[in-house]
């Protein structure tokens, strides 16, 4: 065992105790296991969202992206974005789960609609959704163990540990499990990708100046967005619907509602922004591996590939134990927002006289259910598993037009309406992504700043339009009550 593969296992084995010991004193009912007794301060709240947000697709993805496609990658702006849709939604989202005993996501959905079957529904294409999205985690979690290690261990043999971790902890102490590991995760992903995105520029090319021109002079146009296909109206549409779609995951609004205060979140959304300086950096990596891994076919790899080229192993080690951590903490938040769904919002609408205690034990049985079927499909998934995870933000997008109506003082969405807009903006996605279709390819003669509009924030216009015109055939007509002194009790006289 390599000293790279030591330092992996140690912070793993950390990870573990902390998750464990996170249950310490405390009644694992079910309110306490989803959301944490919603007693979580602003510090934990932060913690827990930023290990939301910094994911193993942030850590190779960003660096990777940047690597193959230049300027366009700017995307990740969207990160900064979504905290001023969050500093005006969550408060007001919090409150009524709070006042209301909401648990999860679709049980807000339930809730508000007043329909069970809604409940149901949204419950079913979040779980669709969100576990490709934990598959991919733990696919970019073999990758990295796997390249830390210099290959002393097997991707599938990093991602069965893994799970088997994940579980373990979950089983026990539910969302308490994640925030604890969160914050030992954001501490070290903080420092290794500040230090590397300054190592990076510094070393190979004697700053950030020199770096992007040496780019530039070698790769003209590189740093600019393309005037056609991910150019500037791609990049703000894209930029919009993702903001729109990320608080819509289930496991997002999991650690929204373990805040103990509608301040605390706030104070959250003002402050988050400044910690999106961490994409930044990753990338800078991205960036200073252009010219100095040339040609990299997995571009996925091009932090790793440059890390291993500069530092010694036990530094690799840390950067893998980074990236391990990263995949971890969403992991679990996912297994915990997904039992919670399961056994909330789909089980007791089957037997509605489940108990609170009961549904905490159910929840936890299925932690480990849920661990083995995403096992599954990581192992044999294919390509079915690939398109639903690039369904997966244009789904939770489509969630938006529902939960934002329904925050009006006078929600002007019926049941029928949301369900409608719903269904049919998930099978218009589906079909899109299935198909390769694109706006442009679907109206040749549209400008291009049109055609160059992401998708799904089209979709999300077609959901709003379709909720609202279903709610108002559907809405029942208001029947005003006639009070009996105003109907005349006079007999006419004989």
């Amino acid at each position: 065992m390599n000293v790279a593969l030591l330092i992996i296992a140690f912070f793993l084995i950390l990870s573990i105790w902390l998750g464990l010991r996170a249950r310490k004193g405390k009644e694992m009912s079910m309110e306490q296991w989803s959301v944490g007794g919603r007693g979580f301060g602003g510090l934990l709240v932060f913690f827990l969202l930023a290990g939301e947000m910094f994911t193993t697709y942030t850590f190779m993805g960003a660096s990777g992206s940047t690597y193959s496609a230049g300027m366009p990658t700017a995307i990740y702006a969207f990160n900064a974005f979504y905290f001023v849709l969050a500093y005006w939604l969550l408060p007001p989202i919090w409150k009524y789960a709070k006042e209301n005993n909401v648990i999860s996501q679709s049980d807000f959905y339930e809730k508000k609609y007043k329909s069970p079957a809604f409940g149901v529904l949204v419950a079913v294409i979040s779980v669709i959704s969100i576990i490709p999205y934990l598959i991919m985690q733990l696919k970019g979690l073999g990758i990295i163990v796997s390249e830390a290690s210099y290959g002393m261990i097997s991707p599938n043999v990093a991602i069965c540990i893994a799970v088997l971790s994940i579980t373990i902890y979950v089983t026990a102490s539910g969302v308490h499990s994640s925030a604890w590991t969160a914050v030992i995760k954001d501490i070290i992903i903080l420092s290794v990708m500040i230090f590397m995105g300054i190592y990076f520029p510094l070393h190979y090319y004697g700053g950030f100046e020199p770096m992007f021109q040496a780019i530039d002079a070698a790769k003209p146009g590189f740093l600019l967005f393309p005037e056609q296909g991910l150019s500037i109206s791609w990049f703000i549409s894209a930029t919009i619907m993702t903001a729109l779609a990320f608080y819509m995951f289930p496991h997002m609004l999991t650690g929204v509602f373990t805040s103990k205060s509608a301040k605390a979140l706030r104070w959250n959304a003002a402050i988050m922004p400044i910690y999106q300086v961490i994409i930044v950096f990753s990338l800078l990596v991205g960036f200073s591996a252009v010219l100095q891994i040339p040609n990299l076919k997995d571009t996925d790899l091009a932090l790793f590939t440059l890390a291993k080229m500069s530092f010694d192993p036990w530094f690799v080690g840390v950067i893998g134990a980074a990236g391990a951590l990263a995949a971890l903490v969403p992991s679990s938040l996912v297994l915990t927002s997904t039992a919670t769904i399961l056994s909330k919002n789909v089980y007791k609408v089957w037997k509605p006289t489940t108990t609170d205690q009961q549904l905490a034990r159910i929840s936890r049985m299925l932690v480990p259910v849920i661990s083995l079927v995403t096992l599954y499909f990581t192992f044999n998934g294919g390509k079915s598993i690939l398109n639903l995870y690039l369904m997966s933000y244009g789904f939770m997008a489509q969630m938006f037009p529902a939960l934002f109506f329904s925050l009006w003082k006078k929600n002007p969405a019926t049941v029928q309406g949301a369900a409608t807009g719903l269904i049919v903006s998930i099978i218009i996605i589906a079909y899109l992504i299935i198909s390769g279709a694109t706006i442009g390819s679907l109206f040749p003669s549209l400008p291009q700043v049109i055609k160059d509009l992401d998708v799904g924030l089209f979709v999300v216009i077609i959901n709003f339009v379709i909720t609202l015109g279903v709610s108002a055939v559907t809405r029942k007509p208001v029947v005003t009550a006639v009070k009996n002194s105003d109907v005349s009790t006079d007999r006419p006289s004989a």
